[in-house]
């Protein structure tokens, strides 16, 4: 396995773990993703960290997507990246800082 596959792998676990397996906003627990809450390539080493991905169900994925799809100009209310990090006591600065000591 590539490095990069096992950084994702963390990363989705990392998230998936943090969060107990469920969207952070219905509590479904199938077909999950790690959304990365800043763009993965707007951060070095592509943002592969917990600090930076929450876990959301198909359809708050896509109402999160709605940020990056708009390039920041529209957003769904409560899925700015801003909420989202708070949802996750993150923030971008220390999802910028975590991504930075990632060794990809």
């Amino acid at each position: 396995m590539k490095k990069k596959q096992l950084v994702r792998i963390k990363f989705n676990e990392a998230v998936f773990k943090r969060d107990k397996n469920k969207c952070v906003f219905c509590n479904i627990t199938e077909n999950l993703d790690a959304h990365h809450i800043t763009d993965r390539n707007d951060m070095p080493n592509g943002g592969y960290v917990k600090e930076n991905g929450i876990t959301l169900c198909p359809k708050h994925h896509m109402d999160a997507e709605e940020y990056h799809i708009t390039n920041g100009s529209k957003w769904i209310d409560g899925m700015h990246p801003n909420d989202l990090y708070e949802k996750i006591q993150s923030s971008y600065e220390f999802a910028l800082k975590c991504s930075k000591k990632l060794k990809i």
